[in-house]
């Protein structure tokens, strides 16, 4: 496993996406434990994609439109679905002093689903894998893999560390009301941009 491999990673996982905004909203909401949460699931979404594009179920995807707009647009009403929860009552993003009631199994179930309902990331992994495993590599699939598990674990502290400094942020977001409300509005916004990009998205 090279540096640039690792240094690519992070880079790639940096990047804000649905699972960020997902962590961040969580950790915001109702704090460091289900930012972790909510980290833990996002970061098992990934794991459908990594095993499809492994086995190559991913060029199929990508030949496939019919497949590809059928996942892709479950996707965009999902992230639309985000989007209308957190404008109308806060969804993930519901901030009180007293603290909300953390349910692990539906934190876990939404980033999940996050990150399966978008097929964007097979076809990322099936031509981003395979440029880290040298031709001459005796078991190329076994290499895939580890480099695959590196990359969920590198996805899931890069998450903590949102999570972390949510949680942080969140007393003092606790006694500024038109700060919560502008963040809601924000993260709204965002899930929507988002579920919009993907929706022009092509295989």
């Amino acid at each position: 496993m090279t540096s640039d491999y690792l240094l690519t990673s992070l880079i790639i996982i940096l990047l804000p996406g649905t699972g960020v905004l997902y962590t961040l909203a969580l950790g915001l909401g109702r704090g460091w434990q289900a930012s972790a949460i909510a980290a833990f699931g996002c970061t098992l979404g990934i794991l459908p994609h990594i095993a499809v594009s492994i086995v190559g179920l991913a060029a199929l995807l990508h030949a496939s439109a019919m497949a590809f707009q059928g996942i892709k647009y479950l996707g965009v009403a999902y992230l639309l679905y985000m989007a209308w929860g957190v404008w109308r009552d806060g969804g993930a993003l519901q901030v009180e002093a007293e603290g909300l009631p953390i349910e692990p199994l539906a934190i876990i179930r939404n980033g999940i689903l996050l990150n399966i309902l978008n097929p964007k990331l097979s076809i990322f992994f099936l031509a981003f894998l395979p440029q880290f495993v040298p031709a001459s590599a005796p078991h190329p699939t076994a290499m895939m893999l580890e480099l695959a598990l590196v990359f969920m674990a590198l996805t899931f502290v890069v998450f903590l560390l949102y999570g972390a400094f949510a949680a942080a942020a969140r007393r003092s977001i606790l006694s500024r009301p038109r700060v919560l409300a502008w963040l809601r509005r924000s993260f709204a916004a965002a899930f929507a941009v988002l579920g919009l990009k993907l929706a022009l998205t092509q295989p």
